[in-house]
């Protein structure tokens, strides 16, 4: 969920109105683990633990390995430093008591998967919780988003969750390529979450249904 705009209800954050509807983790997107602000919360010495009291559910924070020489195919979008991937910000994710990091990128901000890759290692020197890494979209960069070969990266690695992007969202990202990612995650004992992370976030019900269905079928464990 985002969390650089006000709630819909301003006497609720969007964890609490996301948890009444179904959700099962709260993933904050934008999130500044440097300057630690949250709508709703506001004035709390800790948001992140005032706001798990709130909505009842594990709460984590997209951080971004951002490639300085990525090669872009749009203009780089700069962002703060307490949302990128850093040695700092995932001790700061783990000092704020954030159940899980997912390491990704936001569109033009040049994250690569090589970048994931590395960050993965660093992460796992500061950080506790659960680790999701990969990518929905490409980020700005120039490469695949996601394939057999980058799971396996990944997951070698130490990813604990393949984020992938769902079927029905890039295109050209197939069932047939998400049956293989989904396997080689399966035999090496991690999870995959397929995320819906572009333009199908304002579709009808019925394409929310079909992006649903088929992801499931390909055996993806989480819904994004």
């Amino acid at each position: 969920m985002a969390i650089r705009h006000r709630p819909i209800i301003p006497e609720l954050t969007h964890a609490e109105i996301a948890s009444a509807f179904g959700g099962d983790l709260m993933l904050l997107n934008g999130f500044d683990c440097l300057n630690p602000k949250l709508y709703g919360v506001e004035g709390s010495a800790n948001p992140i633990e005032r706001l798990k009291e709130l909505c009842g559910r594990p709460v984590g924070a997209n951080l971004e390995p951002v490639d300085e020489h990525a090669e872009m195919l749009e203009s780089r979008i700069e962002i703060a430093p307490g949302r990128k991937c850093t040695a700092e910000t995932v001790s700061r994710a783990e000092k704020l008591g954030l159940d899980f990091i997912c390491l990704t990128g936001n569109p033009g901000t040049g994250v690569t998967n090589q970048a994931i890759a590395q960050a993965i290692q660093k992460a796992k020197k500061y950080f506790t919780g659960v680790i999701i890494a990969g990518k929905m979209h490409g980020a700005g960069s120039k490469e695949p988003v996601m394939n057999r070969e980058i799971a396996k990266e990944l997951i070698e690695a130490g990813a604990d969750i393949l984020l992938v992007p769902a079927v029905g969202t890039v295109p050209g990202f197939t069932d047939e390529e998400l049956v293989a990612i989904v396997k080689v995650a399966h035999a090496n004992d991690a999870l995959v979450l397929s995320a819906i992370g572009t333009s199908q976030e304002g579709s009808s019900k019925e394409v929310i249904e079909q992006i649903a269905i088929r992801n499931k079928i390909a055996g993806v464990d989480i819904q994004h």
